[in-house]
């Protein structure tokens, strides 16, 4: 078992060949407009049209904490939409991000990236704006995907 690349760059503009997973937190709210959204955003418009209709169309979908919705932006390319924040602001319940909620996320994302033959790329999920700590999430990423085989590069971004 390998374990995770960690490399500087812009997880936008994932590394490799292959088909490539792009994978990030959102928060349970259908808030989209800070951190690491707005450059998904400034690459592709679906992402984020899409966790918007999700997000209000939720009654009659699986939307929730846990859930991933999966968006191809082109070919080879996927942005997985997970949701791992309970609101947006730390507040008298602590920071937003839920652990559980992302262990769950990064099963399907697993499971979605065998299916797909992929490698998933990241930059520090839950980690920004979420208030997360890496020490709880980086082991999350070795048991969920690491341990089943799939490559997984961390982005650090200098900009």
């Amino acid at each position: 078992m390998t374990g995770i690349i960690y490399t500087r760059g812009d997880a936008t503009s994932p590394q490799g060949k292959g088909v490539k997973l792009i994978a990030h937190v959102c928060n349970d709210l259908g808030g989209w407009g800070k951190g690491f959204v707005v450059s998904i955003s400034r690459r592709w418009p679906e992402p984020e049209a899409s966790y918007r209709r999700w997000h209000r169309e939720r009654s009659g979908n699986d939307f929730g904490m846990g859930a991933v919705q999966f968006v191809r932006v082109a070919p080879y390319v996927w942005v997985a939409n997970m949701v791992g924040q309970r609101g947006m602001r730390t507040g008298s319940k602590g920071v937003p991000v839920r652990y559980g909620a992302i262990d769950a996320a990064l099963g399907t994302l697993a499971d979605k990236a065998l299916e797909l033959g992929a490698s998933v790329h990241m930059p520090r999920i839950g980690c920004g704006l979420a208030g997360g700590r890496w020490s709880r999430v980086e082991p999350l990423i070795m048991e969920r995907l690491v341990a089943r085989g799939i490559s997984v590069t961390v982005y650090d971004y200098e900009g």
